[in-house]
This record gives structure tokens, sequence and C-alpha cells, in this order.
């Protein structure tokens, strides 16, 4: 790194890559284009939303995050093709393939030299940060989820017992409020099925069984008395401070931490707007070292906040998004569908993704999911100075062979790119403008 007062460094952010197709045999100007800006940057960012195994590592888990992904372990040099030098590999979908596929993707991963965080075979492991060195300076970055099967979640070691593999977790904690006579009437209801002497069984017999006090437990959920119906959230606490504790130390490590959560939960009236844990937690992240919050999870995008002249990405959406041709699928989905043994992989895409009429559903049908933007950030001795958002589409309308490989978005739908997520991104105070087929984030 070259003596000077002020560090710098430039960061392109993408959100969610799901990538089961090559991309190295497409020419088009406007993906090379995107090619181009991620070969000049000093980090190139993404979320790894994917497994790279030949079916024959692992077995399929009794629960996936939906799709069971699944890539050719080559695909993988096509990203770094493509100009990504740092990944974030802890999501929802992490642990599809259960323990194989989970070693499988890392023995990938670290054959070709990708920096990646967010798994391990233990809670150490996976919560780790990891070093990428560039030519200004050495980066962190620490990889997260709060998106997860429970059995997905990295066990911490003991002298004694070995650890689990898994992702790096950031669980939180749900509170359901209701006023005084909608509770009682709840209470009430868990009496007459017999659920609070089930409690109590427990209790007798040392089972673990919160007591209810303050908050009243049912069938799972939390619930607390307040004026008005509504929901909270807070992040775990141990969680929250094993993942602060790792940003502090990453803080001393590096010239700059970058920190990254998958993270599909929302507010009850949008998918766009994050949920009240969230928002605390990239907060918290921000004030215990972090340079940059890259949220990502939901698929489509969420808004913009600048807290303390640092970036808080609330979900970049997708960059790559090629979840119709993984190419096998275990016997698992096809059931959830109901679907037999004769069934194809694409006769799941198509239960999935058409009605009774043929007409499109689901994420297809949605053009939220297929607009994005690259995030494009300058920083300045560890300030954000300029940010920039290239506005991308990955085919909305496309037949499925075609979609979900980002190109430069340009004219009239560029700049209803960048108008929504200005819209996304005021209620955090955030001013977007429009300039020269891009977004320009205004810097206070």
């Amino acid at each position: 790194m070259r003596a000077q007062a002020e560090p710098q460094l430039t960061l392109a952010a993408t959100g969610d890559s799901l990538i089961t197709r090559p991309l190295r045999p497409y020419k088009e100007e406007q993906f090379l284009t995107l090619r181009e800006l991620l070969h000049n940057v000093d980090v190139a960012f993404t979320n790894l939303e994917m497994i790279f195994h030949t079916y024959n590592e692992g077995y399929p888990a009794a629960e996936s995050g939906g799709t069971y992904m699944a890539a050719d372990p080559s695909l993988a040099e096509d990203l770094c093709w493509l100009g990504f030098n740092l990944y974030a590999a802890a999501n929802n979908h992490s642990m599809d393939w259960a323990e194989g596929g989970l070693r499988s993707t890392m023995a990938v991963l670290q054959r070709l030299g990708m920096a990646y965080a967010g798994i391990g075979t233990n809670l150490a492991e996976a919560r780790a940060p990891v070093y990428l060195e560039t030519a200004q300076g050495r980066v962190a970055m620490l990889s997260m989820t709060s998106t997860f099967p429970s059995w997905a979640r990295a066990g911490e070691q003991r002298p004694d017992a070995k650890g689990r593999p898994g992702v790096n977790p950031l669980r939180f904690e749900t509170q359901y409020i209701l006023p005084p006579r909608q509770l009682q009437a709840l209470k009430e209801i868990s009496k007459a099925i017999g659920h609070e002497a089930m409690k109590a069984q427990r209790r007798a017999i040392g089972f673990a069984a919160p007591e209810d006090n303050e908050v009243f437990h049912f069938l799972g959920h939390q619930f607390v008395e307040g004026k008005k119906p509504g929901v909270r959230t807070v992040p775990h606490q141990r969680d929250l401070e094993g993942n602060l504790r790792w940003i502090a130390d990453a803080r001393r490590q590096a010239d700059w931490v970058l920190v990254s959560l998958h993270a599909h939960e929302s507010q009850p009236e949008s998918k766009e707007i994050p949920a009240e844990f969230i928002q605390t937690f990239a907060h918290a992240c921000i004030d215990a070292g972090a340079d940059a919050f890259l949220g990502h999870g939901p698929h489509l995008l969420r808004g913009i906040e600048i807290y303390r002249q640092r970036p808080i990405f609330y979900s970049l959406g997708n960059f790559i998004f090629q979840n119709e041709t993984v190419r096998r699928l275990p016997m698992d989905i096809y059931e959830t569908y109901k679907l037999g043994m004769e069934a194809t992989p694409a006769d799941v895409y198509d239960a999935r993704t058409l009605d009774q009429k043929g007409k499109l559903k689901g994420f297809p049908a949605d053009f939220r999911y297929w607009e994005s933007v690259v995030a494009l950030c300058h920083f300045e001795g560890r300030k954000l100075s300029h940010l920039e958002l290239h506005p991308i589409t990955l085919g909305f309308g496309n037949p499925r062979p075609r979609r979900g490989r980002p190109q430069k978005a340009e004219g009239t739908l560029a700049r209803k790119i960048i108008k929504r997520l200005a819209d996304l991104s005021a209620p955090y105070h955030t001013t977007i403008e429009f300039k020269k087929g891009i977004g320009v984030v205004k810097i206070a």
C-alpha cells in the first residue's frame, strides 16, 4: 500500500449469486461491462448462495433453503473469471446437501484460493473473519446468516466433544405484542387445549420450559402485553456478542472490515423492509468497527442507510439468479409439489412457477427479483467518500434458460431501478440521484 495520509479503497458489492450455468461463453457488451467494473476495483464481493459438488459428496438434507442448491465445481472458476475476490458463504442454502456438500464447497473454494467466510467445521471456523490482501491494504470480511434450518448452525468445540459443521449464525428472538384482552384470550386457549398442562409436565421432569412471567410462551412463540398488536425482534444476545467480538478483533487486524449478513426476515407489511433486529445489528456492527454492512437474502432490493459515514445495504438483491436450472433434485422437493418418481426437474420448476392456467407466478412473475444494482463504494481514510449504484437487469420476462444472468441496465429501466431504490432508502434519510445512467448517493 502506498504511503499516504488517507488510505483509499474501492469496493464493488453485489447481492446473491446463485450460479448454475457457465458465464464465460457470453460476450454482450452490457455483460462484459459488469465484468470490467468488477476487475477494476480493489474488492469485488458477492454472496455465494451455491454449493459446489457432484451429488456424490453428501446426501440431501431433510430440509433445504428452498431449492436444493447444486452446481458443478467448475462454475466456481466462472465467478473468479467475472472478477470476484471475496465471498460470503453463510446462508440458508449452505447445508442443503448436509455436511458432505458443505465440505465439498469448502474444498473447491480452498483449491481455487477463493477468500470466503461464514462456514466451517465448527463455530470458531465459521465465525472467523477471512482476510484479503489488496494493493490498498488488508481487508477483513465476516459472514453470518439469520436465515437457516436450526440444525445448520455451526457448534462450538469443547475439549471433550467435537464442534458441529455449519454456518455462522445470527439468531434472533421474536415477540408478538397483544393488548391485554387478546393476551388473556390466548392464555385461556392455551389452558383449554392442554398446552399449560404440558408445560407444567416438562418443568416437573426437569426439561427446559421457560416460566411465564413478563413473557407468555405459546407453541414455541413469545407473547407480551402492549397497547397495540405488533411484532418486535431483537438479536440473540450470545450470537450478537460473539459476532461483535470478532468484528472488534478484525478491526485491530485489518485496514478495512466488511460485515455480510444473509437475512430473509422482514417487517410484516413488506418484504422490502428489514426486520427490526437487522437494523439493530447493522448499527452495532458499525459501532464495533465495521466499515460497511453488506446485506442480502430476500432476493430483492432494500434501502440504503449511511450510518456514521459508513454504508449499510439492507439488501443488494440478486446478482446471479439461476435457481431454475439445478440439474438434479432430491425426492423431497418432488413430494413438496406432489410429484412422483417419474417427474423431472423441469416438472418441479413448472409446478413452482406456473399456475393452473399456465401463467407465471412466484419469482419469475415479479420484476423486483430481476432488477438490482452493483454498489461501487469509494473509501478514504475508512470513511465513505463516494457511492455509485450501477443498475443491472437479470432478464425479467426471458425464458427460463436465459434469465438469471446480470447485464447492465440502461435507459428507462436504469432510471426506474434507481428510483425504486431511492424510494426504499428515503426512510433512512438517504438521498439518491440519477446521473448519467447510474445512481449517486449524497454523502453528507
